[in-house]
């Protein structure tokens, strides 16, 4: 009797001393990989737009074998279009203020008095959130 039960024990502290080996184990792993993961970013760096065009000009000279007036004239095309996405862009973004100030009047037509002020605080807030949080995207970009 004496010796299965110091058998028994054995085992029993085995299996408890190996539960302790392994999670502790699987945390280092997962905890190594968290830590990884939060200081690399997996996205590439955003090209600026004359990192674009000197790259689209550089395969068209040395794939597509354009000549320098071709190149030049490539250019001005890129120059072009990306002038008129910037327009589309300026005009879409008058447009969503434009939807958004209309969204705001509707909300404020229903809200009490004395809850305008605090729902003009609150968009504040939230507005002060997204150009934090825009700016931190464009910071991320330039690194």
């Amino acid at each position: 009797m004496p010796k299965s039960r110091l058998s028994a024990f054995l085992s029993l502290l085995l299996v408890f001393l190996s539960g302790i080996l392994v999670g502790s184990f699987a945390y280092r792993l997962y905890m190594v990989k968290t830590v990884l993961s939060s200081k690399e970013d997996p996205r590439p760096r955003r090209r600026t737009p004359e990192e674009f065009l000197k790259q689209r000009l550089s395969e068209m000279r040395d794939k597509v074998q354009a000549d320098d007036r071709q190149l030049e004239e490539i250019k001005q095309i890129y120059d072009q279009t990306r002038q008129r996405y910037e327009q589309l862009r300026q005009k879409n973004n008058a447009e969503g203020q434009a939807v958004d100030a209309d969204q705001v009047a509707k909300i404020k037509a229903i809200l009490r008095p004395e809850q305008i002020p605090i729902y003009d605080q609150l968009r504040a807030e939230h507005e002060a959130e997204h150009r934090r949080a825009v700016q931190q995207r464009q910071q991320n970009e330039h690194k």
